[in-house]
């Protein structure tokens, strides 16, 4: 019987390649010899700190966009001295240095775990600091990623940005026994074009060598598929620079989600139509204190001028509940997630958002074009007509909210009603429909966005866009699967944004299928009774489609029982396999 492995894809593209495993970092214990002079201990340690963020910063400094930032941010990890402290404080008592540099860093570790979402998916970086300060002071080198000479695909527990920022031509592929869709893995994965699966504990029992193939879009991990598998299709190519739209010309927008200014020239020298998600709180991340309006002015008009006359939607800083911050103190909350977050900010910290309009209204003015608005955890049509006064009260003209929260896609009419669009964050709304934390490894199923009750109500909004004649995006990472891109476009989204690298397969996916086509495939991916059931008969109705079109026929579009019936046996079969 065929082995199948199951997590959660994060980045899409398939791979078919040799596992490879990333190198155990060095093991300290209690038992480790204690150094002789105290005083020379802890400048050792205050030393090895310092050199590993040395080495990160070098690094950050060799490469551009996502990666330079999540490595330079890892890098202020290394030289917070509270981690000093914690280590100095345990040598004090006795603990050899290394050891004490491990429980310094696993003390913080849990802390972050506790505080869970954001804040801990930032284990596996703090962990990193702590393996590599103890190589220094060992005096060992830190073991890297593998480069046989060969393709292979990686495996390990989890993947620090150090080690994804390291990977050279021969990884296709990566797997992960942890992490999340929001993991620096997926980020970083999405952004080299490299097929990724997270959340995959039961890799780690697949011996190295192995051959394994890897399907990012749909999380499958298959070791030692059969010879006929092996061949990966070369991927779909569309025509050169061309605006995304389907097979008979129904133009569907395709953007770029960025989050630095770095990452808006990378996008804006691609065939990107515009940003449909501009993450301003990278603005905002790890610092003490906020961005004056002159910074965030500077910051926004070179982002537009990049862009030229192509659209860019920016996002009011979205804090709170996972990504606090020092200068936006909303005191302590049983469930952050679920409390002070997004626009809901401003009801207690107004400055912080008026500073924000005024600055995108001042950069609108000196690079002479409009920039879209949007805020994020919008949950009311009265919320969203306050922001949209607001902003506009401000010189704001194309105002816009996220629809993250069942109860704004519920009421996706009311809210268009008094703003000019809408873009859907599948990642936020995933997890509030499913009651799953998104960054919850073991949750990926629930998390899958091809739950049908997540379809649900995608096609809702999708109906209040036609019905309001009113543009509807989508800026989660559902986009970034070419096939559920096909069903997002049945189900009314009218422009889909996502990591430029994801562009080119969503885009020759759509070139594909004509509109009626795309709505069939929404139509059969609702009605199914799971997500496995609904990316089953997807597959297969695109499939059927493409031979249609190759035979010369006109494909009916019918969805007949007995197909929809067989998908949905496919899709628990291979769940049964998985588990």
């Amino acid at each position: 019987m065929r082995t199948i492995l199951r997590g959660r894809g994060v980045s899409p593209g398939v791979a078919c390649a040799p596992l490879a495993r990333l190198a155990a970092p060095l093991v300290t214990s209690a038992e480790d010899p204690v150094g002789a002079d105290p005083a020379a201990e802890r400048v050792r340690v205050r030393e090895a700190f310092a050199a590993v963020a040395a080495d990160l910063e070098a690094r950050a400094g060799r490469v551009q966009g996502e990666t330079a930032e999540i490595l330079t941010t890892t890098a202020a990890m290394a030289l917070d001295p509270s981690l000093l402290a914690a280590a100095e404080d345990l040598m004090g008592a006795g603990t050899p240095t290394g050891h004490a540099v491990t429980l310094a860093i696993e003390g913080f570790c849990e802390q972050l775990d506790v505080l869970g979402g954001y804040l801990a998916e930032r284990v596996t970086d703090l962990r990193d600091v702590g393996h590599r300060t103890v190589a220094h002071l060992a005096g060992v080198p830190m073991p890297g990623v593998p480069a046989p000479g060969y393709p292979v695909v990686l495996a390990a527990r989890d993947l620090a940005p150090a080690d994804t920022a390291s990977l050279g031509a021969d990884v296709v592929a990566l797997v992960t026994e942890e992490g999340g869709p929001t993991s620096h893995t997926a980020i970083l994965a999405r952004s080299l074009g490299l097929p990724a699966v997270v959340g995959c504990p039961d890799i780690a029992s697949v011996a190295e060598g192995t051959t394994v193939l890897v399907d990012g879009t749909t999380g499958v991990v298959e070791p030692d598929p059969p010879d006929e598998r092996r061949a990966v299709p070369a991927a779909m190519v569309p025509a050169a620079d061309t605006p995304g739209a389907t097979a008979d010309g129904h133009r569907v927008a395709l953007l770029s989600n960025i989050g630095t200014l770095v990452d808006a020239e990378q996008a804006a020298a691609t065939a990107s139509e515009g940003v449909g998600l501009f993450r301003t709180e990278f603005l905002f991340l790890d610092r003490r204190t906020r961005p004056d309006v002159a910074e965030q002015t500077r910051t926004y008009a070179a982002v537009l001028r990049a862009f030229g006359d192509r659209r860019v939607v920016v996002r009011t800083l979205d804090a709170g509940s996972d990504k606090p911050l020092p200068f936006l103190p909303l005191g302590h909350e049983e469930n952050p997630a679920l409390g002070m977050r997004g626009l809901r900010t401003a009801a207690v910290h107004p400055g912080v958002l008026d500073d924000q309009l005024t600055a995108l209204a001042a950069a609108a003015e000196e690079t002479g074009r409009a920039v879209d608005v949007m805020a994020p955890m919008v949950a009311t049509a009265q919320e969203a007509e306050r922001f949209a006064a607001r902003a506009r009260g401000h010189g704001l003209t194309r105002v816009g909210v996220m629809i993250e929260v069942p109860a704004a896609a519920l009421r996706a009419r009311e809210l268009l009603e008094v703003v000019d669009f809408v873009s859907i964050g599948t990642n936020d709304l995933g997890q509030y429909t499913m009651a799953a934390d998104r960054t919850a490894g073991a949750l990926g199923d629930l998390l899958d966005p091809w739950q049908p009750a997540l379809l649900d109500l995608v096609a809702m909004v999708g109906e209040a866009g036609r019905t309001t004649d009113k543009p509807v995006g989508v800026c989660g990472e559902a986009a970034a699967d070419p096939l559920l891109a096909a069903v997002l476009v049945g189900l009314g989204v009218t422009s889909l944004s996502t990591a430029p690298a994801s562009r080119p397969a969503a885009h020759a996916q759509l070139s594909a299928l004509t509109a009626q086509e795309c709505r069939v495939a929404a139509d059969r991916a609702r009605s199914a009774r799971s997500a496995d059931a609904a990316r089953a008969t997807v597959a297969e109705c695109v499939h059927d489609a493409g031979e249609a079109r190759v035979a010369g026929a006109e494909p009916t579009g019918a969805v007949g029982p007995a197909r929809s019936a067989r998908a949905d046996r496919q899709g628990r079969a291979s769940a049964e396999a998985a588990s």
